[in-house]
């Protein structure tokens, strides 16, 4: 049987082992991540912001296509946001090149996705499958909870900022939340796995839910930083996405070395 197959045929045993192995690490470690994350966006300069702005360039275009219809803006901003994992792929292999002494190189990392793209897509697919489930879920609450059809952007942000409607705030936040919770947990670490060592899908989506249990509060502290880092780049009509996207990339790599132990040669 080829390596490749044998690294990809992940039996539940080894699976559990998996599991079992993966790294507790410490509250701070999020800001460890973040600070090599930028440190690997001054060495890669040119292919990091390259990346950056092909991110500010998909902010924009979700603005231009959905900008008057805000509710579907939100849903393709969550989706954008939920599938940075596989969007960074090559944030990803820019860190490896660097981690093991190359010097970064974007044309290499711009099929990176080739090397388990059977799994990658699995993965697209179920994110893209929830991420179409919450959308539906949004929808149906507005309509639900808006007798009028859906409110004026201005009414619907002064909803949440006021709560004068508290049971669609509730109700929207709370579904929100759950979806993005769990988008987030299996995709933690899934996509540089099957990236860097080639897993299938389903274990590298358990892999991350192991990590998430095993870390619980540092991996709240982390979807802290990772939302405000590409919050600030929304803030500023996307601009900022140049540069806070390929940190928040760089900085998922370093997270999925330190959770992750290395396999045994």
């Amino acid at each position: 049987m080829s390596e490749k197959t044998d690294t990809m045929a992940v039996t539940p045993p080894d699976l559990f082992q998996q599991c079992a192995e993966v790294n507790k690490v410490g509250l701070l470690a999020p800001f460890s991540w973040v600070r090599d994350g930028f440190r690997d966006l001054l060495r890669c300069q040119f292919s990091s912001i390259f990346y950056g702005v092909a991110f500010a360039l998909a902010g924009w275009t979700i603005a231009f296509f959905y900008g008057s219809a805000y509710w579907l803006t939100l849903g393709a901003t969550g989706a954008f946001m939920l599938g940075g994992p596989l969007l960074m792929i090559g944030l990803y292999a820019l860190s490896r090149q660097r981690e093991r002494g190359e010097e970064p190189h974007l044309l290499p990392t711009l099929t990176s996705w080739r090397g388990n793209m059977s799994n990658l897509g699995l993965f697209a697919l179920v994110i893209g499958v929830l991420t179409l489930i919450w959308a539906r879920a949004s929808l149906v609450i507005f309509a639900v909870l808006y007798d009028s059809g859906p409110p004026t952007a201005d009414a619907f942000i002064g909803e949440l900022l006021s709560f004068n409607n508290v049971q669609f705030v509730i109700t929207y936040m709370l579904v929100g939340g759950l979806f993005a919770s769990f988008i987030f947990a299996v995709s933690i670490i899934a996509v540089p796995l099957m990236f860097d060592q080639g897993k299938d899908a389903i274990s590298a989506m358990l892999l991350s839910l192991a990590v998430v249990a095993k870390n619980p509060l540092v991996m709240i502290v982390w979807a802290a930083l990772l939302v405000f880092l590409i919050g600030i780049g929304f803030s500023t009509g996307f601009l900022a996405l140049i540069y806070t996207a390929p940190i928040a990339g760089h900085a998922s790599w370093h997270a999925y070395r330190s959770l992750i132990p290395r396999p045994k040669n």
